[in-house]
């Protein structure tokens, strides 16, 4: 069976908001990455960059945007860091993220889904790296919109 990665965060904004948080790149740039190149459009860019003087590691360069429906639901491609590029970033295809934003009370429920995680060991290394960045990033995200608004 595919594993998969899952991660939700309540933020307290609306579904616009969120969604700009992972599409409007000075916001991706304030909470995931260091250097954001994203084209929220099918087939746009969804480029993002750890070590910006090193474009072809730590990146998520070639990646695009395989599905978007604005302040609901977007979808892209990923690469791996650098540790597990050679098996992980030639594979066809990539892995691949889901994210949807879910209008609620109090705000925006945002649930992550990353798909694409092979069954071998090196394969389930990659996706339990990758589970903890995606932790660490939520927790980020979280703490930039909730203690925005006290």
């Amino acid at each position: 069976m595919d594993k998969i990665i899952h991660h939700c965060v309540q933020l307290h904004c609306d579904p616009h908001r969120a969604f700009e948080m992972f599409t409007v790149n000075n916001l991706l740039e304030s909470w995931l990455t260091t250097k954001a190149e994203v084209e929220a459009n099918v087939n746009g860019k969804y480029e993002l960059f750890w070590e910006p003087s090193d474009r072809e590691n730590n990146s998520t360069i070639g990646c695009k945007v395989t599905a978007v429906e604005d302040d609901t639901f977007l979808s892209f491609e990923w690469r791996s860091p650098k540790q597990f590029k050679h098996f992980a970033n030639n594979a066809d295809p990539l892995t691949h993220v889901i994210v949807f934003f879910i209008p609620i009370d109090k705000g925006t429920d945002v649930h992550l889904i990353h798909t694409g995680w092979r069954n071998s060991l090196e394969w389930e290394d990659a996706r339990q790296w990758q589970d903890r960045a995606w932790h660490i990033a939520f927790q980020e995200l979280e703490k930039q919109i909730n203690n925005m608004r006290a």
